[in-house]
């Protein structure tokens, strides 16, 4: 079964730093390419990053560039999105997604809050 479960989100003051984790199974974590996307309250999705399957290849939205790290760790099948200097619109329910057979899967979401 195909299975995507984020972790990691909490609420944050402006300024605060988060890493969010996304743990796979079901299917080979280390032949596909692995995003972060996010949706606000009244937005939207929003894909924020892309890593490769090999993790030497990364992109970023540029509401992402230069504040979120996306990593991977294909020996435990998990992805990261490290996020820094959050801000408060950056307040989302944030998952992982893939595509497996030309079939997209995307977790159930983990909520991350930036607020004072």
């Amino acid at each position: 079964q195909l299975q995507l479960v984020e972790s990691g989100g909490a609420m944050v003051q402006p300024g605060g730093s988060l890493t969010l984790s996304c743990a796979a199974s079901g299917f080979d974590f280390s032949n596909v390419d692995m995003n972060w996307v996010r949706q606000a309250p009244g937005k939207g999705p929003e894909w924020l990053a892309t890593i490769n399957f090999s993790g030497y290849s990364r992109y970023y939205a540029d509401s992402a560039r230069g504040r979120f790290v996306i990593t991977r760790d294909n020996a435990k099948n998990t992805l990261y999105l490290q996020m820094n200097n959050l801000k408060p619109e950056d307040t989302a329910l944030y998952s992982c997604t893939t595509t497996i057979g030309g079939k997209g899967v995307q977790g159930q979401g983990t909520q991350v809050t930036v607020s004072s």
